[in-house]
């Protein structure tokens, strides 16, 4: 009895993570059902309006010059520009970023340098405190990571044209992406949300969000959905649910590009991950209630609650994984055949999934995509081995541990001889790396034992599982430990520091 029940609970659990990857297949479906209704400029304005660029910064020494002067360049006419540096910083950032100011003020730009004493609301404070004084009906946000394209405003404003339209994003590319064997399967993690997620749900109706940056609000948008708050680490997503709310439509335009600079560091990516994955537990437990008794179209309340509860898969890939090796034992007592029709179909299908919903967005992005498919099982695998550090995120938000917003480092890396470790802001190593650790050696006792009993159809999914932790665990400390060494610490410093950021 003990042993149905065991497998019952098991078979829950795959059930609904096969549940959830495979609402990837639907939203492959979606980009291609809706590629028709893609949007479409229907108008222009009649005069070009006033807008505000906010730049939000908090300790961005080595990019903030570039944040800044990339911004003063948008092929915008320079009196309808009004550019907010919304700076948290502590450190040398602090005066690096009023200097770069002071320069483009001198040659006759409106911008102005506003400057917290403290992270009251981090950066949703931040930037609802540059509202405050904004001079532009619309606000273009660009986070220090980004570099926007000088013809970023023109191929945006008009959008505006149509009333209806409260804030319009584009698509983010990365300007590092072959910096690393990491930061190619980043690149791809993000192009499935980018090109598939945002396209298939803006196309067919469906609620999709604001990303924090690269993209362009109307200001009355903003403040008819009740403005930026922060009582969730993903202030974009919130507002922009709020907003849609409200009956604002917002558009994603795919081919309208923003290049940015993706973690190259490991424990920097991870912290982003966290941050992503409890900001969205925090919106589904904020907005979700009010969403499902809403009158909204049924295809948008479902959608919205795959959405905003997609990171709890994490958590059940995690229960999954502690589970395999007492399901593997309880089923050989049952009979090995049984797993060939019952768990078998379910991973292969998940997998194939979420692999094809990968593959589809490279190539719908890029000419070379067959060649980028060579890093498909290691993305897999990536995105199992950091189940540890998002199931914490989910747990923390389902239980309302409350933690700071801990912004992901920039270092300036846009070449393949660019150097990190070299440099301040690193995120440290967490604890959970020995858990990550554990999983590993866990599942290499799983792929031993399913070969002693000769499973051998599990052991290419086991192998996925087996090389996720281990990568995650073995790129954390080996990184951890590259930055920790004397002759960075010297060539770290912060003179060091400033130097690199004013030869930036």
């Amino acid at each position: 009895m003990l042993l149905y029940l065991f497998l019952t609970i098991y078979f829950i659990i795959l059930i609904t993570v096969f549940t959830y990857a495979s609402h990837r297949y639907f939203m492959v479906y979606l980009y291609y059902r809706h590629r028709k209704d893609r949007p479409v400029l229907k108008g222009r304005l009649d005069a070009l309006p006033k807008v505000t660029i906010q730049l939000p910064v908090y300790n961005e020494m080595y990019v903030v010059r570039r944040l800044i002067t990339a911004s003063c360049g948008l092929d915008y006419p320079k009196e309808l520009l009004d550019i907010q540096v919304l700076d948290d910083s502590t450190d040398e950032t602090k005066e690096l970023a009023e200097r770069c100011v002071n320069e483009f003020r001198e040659k006759g730009y409106d911008i102005s340098y506003l400057h917290r004493p403290h992270r009251t609301g981090y950066k949703a404070g931040a930037l609802a405190e540059g509202l405050k004084a904004a001079k532009g009906d619309f606000v273009a946000i660009f986070d220090a990571d980004f570099v926007p394209q000088s013809d970023m405003l023109m191929k945006t404003i008009h959008y505006f044209s149509e009333k209806a339209v409260g804030m319009v994003q584009t698509r983010w590319t990365y300007l590092n992406r072959g910096y690393s064997f990491l930061s190619r399967i980043e690149a791809m993690m993000l192009d499935g949300h980018f090109v598939i997620e945002h396209a298939g749900r803006n196309w067919s109706g469906r609620f999709f969000n604001f990303n924090g940056t690269a993209g362009i609000w109307r200001k009355e948008a903003i403040y008819s959905a009740g403005g930026w708050q922060n009582d969730t680490l993903t202030e974009d997503l919130d507002l922009s649910y709020r907003a849609q709310m409200q009956g604002w439509r917002f558009v994603f335009l795919k081919d309208e590009i923003s290049p940015s600079e993706i973690p190259v560091e490991i424990n920097g990516f991870k912290s982003q991950q966290h941050r992503w994955a409890k900001g969205s537990i925090q919106t589904a437990k904020k907005l979700l209630p009010a969403i499902l008794k809403s009158d909204l179209p049924l295809k948008v309340k479902i959608e919205a609650f795959f959405h905003l509860t997609n990171n709890v898969s994490y958590l059940l890939m995690l229960l999954l994984s502690v589970l395999m090796y007492p399901s593997m034992v309880a089923r050989i007592n049952i009979g090995w055949f049984q797993m060939l029709v019952t768990d078998v179909p379910f991973l292969l299908v998940a997998t194939v999934g979420i692999s094809f919903f990968y593959i589809c967005s490279q190539k719908e992005a890029y000419k070379d995509w067959r060649s980028r498919l060579l890093y498909l099982p290691m993305l897999m695998s990536l995105g199992i081995g950091l189940s540890v550090n998002n199931s914490k995120a989910v747990l923390e938000a389902a239980f309302n541990k409350e933690t700071e917003f801990r912004r992901t480092p920039k270092y300036m890396i846009e070449e393949k001889n660019d150097m990190w470790a070299n440099k301040k802001y690193k995120v440290n190593m967490s604890f959970l790396v020995i858990f990550e650790l554990l999983l590993g050696i866990y599942f290499t006792f799983n792929i031993y034992f399913a070969y002693k009993n000769h499973i051998y159809i599990s052991i290419p999914f086991l192998m996925i599982f087996q090389m996720g932790y281990f990568y995650v665990a073995f790129l954390s400390i080996l990184q951890a430990i590259r930055s920790s060494l004397p002759f960075n610490k010297t060539i770290g410093s912060n003179e060091g520091g400033r130097q690199a950021a004013m030869a930036a």
